[in-house]
């Protein structure tokens, strides 16, 4: 998937991002997770993730946010290597911890 349009797929056991993480698209992405029950497995897979932007980085950190207020746990896998080069130049590298 290409473009500036991101999807997510939520299963139930996990979640998977696909498309661009960018300015464009995490809004409507965030608002759709919304309406998702997080994740049983608590595993977000990222290895769709084609493009990203620090909008990425919020997003997971807003999700991070709302396991953390359901007292849940949240595991991000296939990080892309640009969204780990900008959550350690955020200082927030922790948040990819797998």
């Amino acid at each position: 998937m290409s473009g500036q349009k991101a999807e997510l797929d939520a299963n139930g056991e996990r979640w998977a991002v696909t498309g661009s993480l960018i300015m464009d698209s995490v809004s409507a992405l965030l608002h759709a997770s919304a309406a998702q029950a997080l994740p049983g497995a608590g595993i977000v897979d990222l290895a769709g993730v084609d493009r990203v932007d620090s909008a990425g980085v919020a997003l997971l950190l807003a999700w991070q946010r709302r396991a953390a207020a359901e007292e849940r746990r949240l595991v991000f896998s296939s990080v892309p290597s640009s969204m780990a080069s900008l959550a350690a130049l955020y200082g927030v590298q922790e948040l990819l911890a797998q």
